[in-house]
């Protein structure tokens, strides 16, 4: 039995991908201490493994302090964590004994953390992957369009945080890249390769496992029986970017006193007060337990985060892709170039255009045909079965 320290942050996206690996792995007896915010104490507790928990208002507020506008403000951002994470860690570890160590590619410092405690290490992928040269391609292009009054200070604070971090912790950053991406000799991606953009680039310490989807935690609030036999259209923002009550009503006006049974997630931030008049088709919550609803969905209307697309996709389900940040805009081509649904823009979107979107991909047998063959690529795949196998062949290389 080997004892395992997994980092992560503290999103759904992030963390629910890893659910089933962290019960995987206990189950072959692997012994699992876990990192992330008090949020999602119950959620990991009920995998088997130990959690500890760091301050999210502290890593949030670090996090933002290096700004928003830029890839190397981000950067930035994440360096200011590492007085949050790594002095968290390490107390919270002290005289503990690891034999390697699983860290999200975006979050909690994962790269210096291995460092400072010379630990084997692997990179959880929740994201779709980036090699340095494609990274160093996307900073190429901010120093390009961008003055030298506006690059050169955030790259001198760049440089000025890594000297920090190395005289506090004694760990080394040679690049922006080891901050936002934390790579490792391993590096668990949970998609196919087909879906991965520019898959020719990623070698061999690159393993694309599939979607790691396993049951999670339902709420009672939720009767799944109001849907069976009704092929419900599911539509969700994600956990979020979804406080957005004027695309809610947006969707009323769209699908409201149709033939379609409607599911409509809204978040925890927004109250259903807050949405007036709700049709009689209409189903909405809070809170729905997404993996279960996505089982009898026809059509998945969604911002396109790696979590919401694949959990939609690996259920045989079309569809119609709003992105609001991040990735999203790159996952949403991903499924449109696959024929796997459509995408559509939040600022000029209209009633008439999300309801001639459905008709057009509930009716055309392509998008189907298309999503048939991403749900069978996806379950050829072994997910988090095929993660840990991943894992394990690297124990063996470093004889753990």
């Amino acid at each position: 039995m080997a004892r395992v320290l997994f980092i992560n942050g503290g999103s759904e996206g992030h963390i629910n991908p890893t659910i089933g690996v962290v019960q995987e792995l206990i189950s072959r007896g692997e012994e699992v201490v876990y990192f992330t915010y008090e949020d999602f104490r119950e959620r990991i507790e009920k995998t088997g493994a130990s959690v500890r928990t760091f301050d999210v208002q502290k890593f949030i507020k670090a996090f933002i302090s290096g700004g928003r506008n830029s890839i190397l403000e981000r950067v930035n951002g994440l360096l200011l964590t590492a007085d949050i994470m790594i002095p968290s860690v390490l107390e919270q570890i002290e005289g503990e004994h690891f034999d390697y160590i699983i860290h999200d590619s975006m979050f909690g410092c994962g790269y210096l953390l291995a460092q400072k405690l010379n630990l084997p290490s692997i990179n959880s992928c929740t994201t779709f992957a980036q090699t340095k040269e494609s990274f160093d391609k996307t900073l190429e292009q901010f120093f390009e369009k961008n003055p030298s009054e506006i690059v050169k200070p955030k790259y001198d604070e760049f440089q000025r945080l890594t000297v920090l971090v190395k005289e506090k912790y004694g760990v080394e950053i040679h690049s922006p890249y080891e901050v936002f991406c934390n790579p490792a000799p391993l590096t668990i991606v949970y998609t196919t390769r087909m879906f991965q953009p520019s898959n020719e680039e990623f070698d061999q310490t690159y393993k694309f496992v599939g979607p790691s989807i396993s049951s999670r935690v339902t709420h009672e609030n939720f009767d799944l029986t109001a849907i069976k036999g009704k092929r419900p259209i599911y539509i969700s923002l994600g956990t979020v970017v979804n406080q957005a009550i004027d695309f809610y009503k947006l969707c009323f006006k769209a699908f409201g006193n149709t033939e379609h049974t409607v599911v409509m997630s809204i978040g925890t931030k927004t109250q259903i007060a807050d949405l007036g008049e709700i049709p009689n088709n209409f189903i909405v919550k809070n809170y729905v337990p997404q993996t279960e609803v996505l089982k009898y969905t026809k059509l998945f209307i969604t911002h396109g985060g790696m979590n919401s697309t694949f959990e939609g996709l690996y259920n045989g389900v079309p569809l119609i892709v709003i992105p609001q940040s991040a990735d999203q805009p790159i996952i949403a081509e991903q499924v449109a170039n696959n024929g796997a649904g459509v995408q559509l823009q939040m600022q000029s979107l209209t009633a008439n255009q999300l309801r001639e979107a459905s008709v057009q991909v509930l009716n055309n047998p392509t998008f189907h045909k298309a999503v048939e063959n991403i749900r069978g690529s996806f379950q050829e795949l072994g997910g988090y079965h095929q993660a840990v196998d991943e894992i394990f062949k690297f124990k063996g290389q470093y004889d753990i």
